[in-house]
């Protein structure tokens, strides 16, 4: 989950390393640091426990005249082994402070390899699972022995995953291999970079190279040299830079979340720009090299968090609308499933680098399933592995709790499945027709709940700012929303709360309800759900129903059934997020950073 940026050109190296670093802090922000070599061989080391803003002062005032920096290496870190600490930081030197190195992964094996190396004299300084690898470069670093090579030879010791730049601060080299973890290489005008993710260099490059497992990239004087242990290798193929990589949210708020929910309207509009097109004739399924869904027996989703909600919206388009057998798996949890030939597996990650969901796939037997992969990502280890790839076309998203990419990838996956439908003996001609109307309908409905809700979304915080807990319900193809709203309640504010079948209420969760329990309900059209919400009410609950139609007959409320798509009432899920980002905002928490969390997941 961490966030790695390196930089090697003539001068400012530092404050390179630094504005990349800004744009990855999303994916780890416990702590941050900057390593970094002057022109005349002395070191800069910098970290912080106050993010990546605090480091300017300290790369400004080292970056004047000689002491001009050359390579630099930059992290934030998402801690997994060691407290949050200013000596956890990374990056993390070697004994001599000649070498640093900056990773993110976990290294199994890491408590073996340091007692080894205590033993052979090394000194540590932190508790981190990194020190070891910049011991093992130490050791490994002999005349004659460039720093790619002493960073090949101590990846052979290595056990986990991993994505590590080292620096000679002696010699100004760099050097960079990955296993498991996403690390990418690319040239610019003014020198060459390493990072996480593109977004860290998008402003300066036009293309990139992504680092295969077990891959060494090595910048010095002498050039650039790309080669694996024990031999050399061809450089990987350039990838462009996508151009939705530009299309960073701006808006009326100090916060990237609340530009991000606002800008849904967009996205959905710009996904179907590109995608219904390909729907009627099923060009856009013919198009991903699959199967026709007459071949296909069952679908089934894998993910984690809110791309696992997204998936099971998809997963009711097959379902509902074909009559496809679906199932919806927990990617950590996959391991043991039993997977039937005749599958396809739609596999979700916003990053494409979900460590889970990529593990899951290692568990997929041989010839069994296709898999297809939904991410923003279209360069990630999960869409290099995938038999087809779909790009859910959401832009840059940099508040960690999603929002514009939950739309994006439940839009994307639905027209997907319409497309293949389109084709296909199993649809219902009628039904069909009525989703591809709702679907061409979602982004004036999007914006409608926007402007809807916007107040009373900000009024219903202010009244609920103590309530200790929330009840989400839902019914049939509601009850995702209902799922992924209670998600982003957690995400945000840290209050509990849960979600369920509105139908299990009496089944266990309705010992919950108290005076003034507050109960969202997303309405699908269920004409049960009135039944649910008169149980709320006899026990003193405060129901919150997003969804309803309502028409108002002789002064009376007359509940309208919907009619929905078979992906269920995606617009529901605006309220909701403007609710718990609101109800955050009022609880003084950073939105944008959530406690404990970070946008990539990468470790598991």
């Amino acid at each position: 989950m961490c966030g790695i940026t390196a930089y090697r050109g003539p001068s400012s190296a530092a404050s390179c390393a630094r504005s990349a670093l800004e744009r990855l802090e999303y994916r780890g922000y416990d702590s941050a640091g900057i390593a970094a070599r002057h022109f005349d061989g002395t070191t800069l080391h910098v970290r912080t426990l106050d993010g990546v803003a605090s480091l300017t002062d300290a790369v400004h005032s080292d970056e004047s005249g000689t002491d001009a920096t050359t390579a630099a290496i930059g992290h934030t870190r998402w801690a997994t082994h060691g407290e949050v600490s200013r000596r956890n930081a990374h990056p993390i030197e070697d004994c001599s402070g000649r070498l640093f190195v900056v990773h993110n992964g976990i290294i199994d094996n890491a408590d073996l390899l340091r007692a080894h190396l205590v033993a052979g004299g090394h000194r540590f300084a932190t508790d981190v699972d990194t020190e070891v690898i910049v011991h093992l470069v130490e050791q490994a670093l002999r005349p004659g022995v460039g720093l790619g090579d002493a960073l090949a030879d101590a990846a052979r010791h290595l056990a986990g995953s991993w994505a590590v730049v080292a620096l000679d601060a002696r010699t100004g080299a760099l050097a960079g291999t990955a296993h498991g973890s996403p690390l990418i290489f690319a040239e610019g005008e003014e020198g060459v970079y390493f990072a996480s993710d593109v977004g860290a260099i998008t402003p300066v490059v036009e293309a990139f190279r992504v680092l295969e497992d077990d891959d060494v990239v090595e910048v010095d004087a002498e050039g650039m040299r790309w080669h694996r242990s024990g031999g050399s290798c061809r450089p990987r193929g350039l990838w462009p830079v996508p151009q939705t990589a530009y299309l960073a949210s701006k808006g009326r708020h100090r916060d990237h979340m609340g530009n991000e929910i606002d800008e849904q309207p967009a996205v959905a509009r710009r996904v179907l720009e590109v995608l219904t097109p390909g729907i009627a004739d099923g060009l856009l399924w013919r198009g991903m090299g699959l199967a026709p869904l007459d071949e296909i027996d069952r679908v089934t989703v894998l993910g984690c968090g809110t791309s696992l909600h997204a998936g099971r919206a998809v997963a009711q388009v097959f379902s509902r609308l074909g009559g496809l057998p679906t199932r919806t798996l927990v990617a950590s949890e996959a391991a043991h499933e039993v997977w039937e030939p005749r599958t396809l597996v739609i596999a979700l990650s916003q990053s494409g680098e979900t460590a889970d969901v990529l593990r899951a796939l290692d568990g997929l037997p041989e010839g069994v399933a296709t898999v297809l992969a939904l991410t923003n990502n279209p360069s990630s280890t999960l869409a290099r592995r995938a038999d087809a790839t779909l790009d859910c076309l959401a832009g840059p998203e940099i508040g960690v709790a999603a929002t514009k990419t939950f739309i994006a990838q439940v839009l994307t996956g639905a027209c997907l499945a319409l497309s293949g439908l389109s084709v296909s003996a199993r649809t219902d001609a009628i039904a069909f027709e009525s989703d591809l109307r709702a679907m061409a309908a979602t982004p004036d409905a999007l914006s409608a709940a926007l402007d809807t809700w916007r107040e009373p979304a900000a009024k219903m915080a202010g009244e609920l700012v103590d309530a200790p807990g929330f009840l989400f319900l839902g019914r049939g193809s509601g009850l995702v929303y209902a799922a992924e709203g209670a998600l982003k309640l957690k995400e945000l504010s840290y209050r509990w709360a849960e979600h369920q079948p509105a139908g299990e209420l009496k089944h266990g969760p309705l010992a919950l309800v108290d005076t003034g329990t507050p109960v969202f309900v997303v309405d699908n059209g269920d004409p049960r759900l009135d039944v649910d919400i008169a149980e709320i009410l006899a026990r003193g609950g405060r129901v919150l129903r997003v969804g309803e139609r309502v028409l108002n007959v002789g002064g009376l409320p007359m509940h309208l059934p919907r009619t929905g798509p078979s992906w269920g009432p995606l617009e529901t899920v605006v309220p909701l997020q403007m609710f718990a980002r609101e109800l955050a905002l009022r609880l003084r928490r950073d939105v944008d950073k959530p406690r404990n969390l970070a946008k990539s997941v990468t470790v598991s």
